[in-house]
C-alpha cells in the first residue's frame, strides 16, 4: 500500500492560512462531521485519538501520546501523527506530522471566525498569552491584517518579552485592561481556569478570540463579558457541553443556549451586523477541523508536486 508522509517544515511550506480558511468554509458545506475521542492512559502517561469522519472528504485520526517525563531526558513530552483515510475506499492517503495539523488547525480556526466576524479596518490586534499558539496566532492574523499593529500580554514579562523577539513588530503591552480596552481584536491563548478577560473592558466594535480553554473547569473571560457580546462557537458540538468557557454560565444561567448565535455549519449567521457589535468567538477545536486541515494539507502538497 503507497501513502504520503508529509512532515512538518516541508508541508508547512506548501500552506496558506488562506487557503486553510477557504477548506474551512468548503468542509462546512459538506455533510456534518461524525466525530469521536478515547484516552487511554498509563499513570502518567496519556494516548489520546480523536477521529472524525465527513461523507465527502474521507477520515481522519489524529493519535498523540503525552509522556511528561520525556523533557527531563531531553525528548519532546508529545508525539504523534494523524492519519487520513480516503473516502471512497478506506485506503490510507497520508501520514502528516501530528504538530503541523495542530498548528494549523488552531490558529486557522481562530482566523477563520475573525474574518467573518472582526471589523476588516482592524488595526490593533492584542495576543493574550505568550505561548507557541501565541505565536502562531501572531503568523496568522498577520496574513489577514497586514497593516495591524501587534501587542502581546503575558503574566510573566520576560515570556512576553522573548516573543518579541520571535515575532518582528511585535510590541509587550505592560497593563493587560489597558492593552484591552485599545485592541479592535483580542486574541486569547492562556491556560486559565480563573478569567483573565472581564467584559467592562470591552469596547463597542471589538472582535474577541478565545483559544485556551479546553477542559470543562477553564474559561478566560467572565459573564460579564459573554453578557455584552455577540456570541459564537466553531461546533455546537465540542463546546456546549464540553469547554467551560460555555459549559460553566450556562449553568449558573449567565447566559442562556439562545445566547450562542451560530457555529461554522450555520454560516449564513456567523457575521457581525453592525460596527459597534462586541463579537466573541469560542475556538474549540474539534476532530472535524484536524480532518478539514489534512486534507487540505494533502491537496496542497499534491498540488505543489
Amino acid at each position: 500500500m503507497s501513502f504520503t508522509h508529509i512532515p512538518f517544515a516541508e508541508g508547512e511550506a506548501k500552506l496558506s492560512w488562506q487557503g486553510l480558511c477557504a477548506a474551512f468554509e468548503a468542509g462546512h458545506k459538506l455533510p456534518k462531521a461524525e466525530i469521536g475521542d478515547t484516552f487511554l492512559y498509563r499513570d502518567p502517561d496519556t494516548l489520546l485519538s480523536r477521529s472524525a469522519w465527513i461523507d465527502g472528504m474521507g477520515i481522519a485520526v489524529k493519535s498523540a501520546t503525552i509522556f511528561p517525563g520525556n523533557p527531563a531526558k531531553g525528548d519532546p513530552m508529545i508525539n504523534g501523527a494523524v492519519c487520513l483515510y480516503a473516502d471512497g475506499d478506506g485506503t490510507l492517503e497520508a501520514l502528516i506530522d501530528f504538530h503541523l495539523v495542530t498548528k494549523w488547525k488552531t490558529a486557522g480556526d481562530s482566523l477563520f471566525a475573525a474574518t467573518k466576524l472582526a471589523r476588516p479596518d482592524s488595526r490593533e490586534i492584542l495576543i493574550v498569552g505568550a505561548g507557541t499558539v501565541g505565536r502562531n496566532l501572531f503568523a496568522a492574523y498577520s496574513s489577514a491584517f497586514p497593516e495591524a499593529r501587534f501587542t502581546v500580554w503575558n503574566r510573566t514579562t520576560k515570556n512576553a518579552e522573548a516573543m518579541v523577539a520571535d515575532c518582528p513588530g511585535l510590541r509587550v503591552a505592560e497593563d493587560l485592561e489597558t492593552a484591552v480596552r485599545g485592541a479592535d481584536i483580542v486574541t486569547s491563548a492562556t491556560m486559565s481556569t480563573e478569567p483573565v478577560l472581564r467584559g467592562e473592558w470591552f469596547q463597542p466594535g471589538q472582535h474577541i478570540d478565545l483559544i485556551g480553554a479546553y477542559r470543562p473547569d477553564m474559561r478566560e473571560v467572565d459573564n460579564a463579558g459573554l453578557q455584552r457580546a455577540r456570541v459564537f462557537v466553531d461546533s455546537f458540538d465540542t463546546t456546549v457541553d464540553h469547554i467551560g468557557e460555555i459549559k460553566i454560565p450556562l449553568a449558573s444561567g449567565a447566559i442562556s443556549r439562545d445566547h450562542l448565535l451560530a457555529d461554522y455549519y450555520t454560516l449564513d449567521a456567523f457575521s457581525r451586523q453592525s460596527d459597534d457589535d462586541i463579537t466573541l468567538f469560542k475556538n474549540g477545536g474539534g476532530a472535524h477541523l484536524d480532518l478539514m486541515t489534512s486534507r487540505y494539507i494533502l491537496d496542497a502538497w499534491q498540488a505543489a508536486a
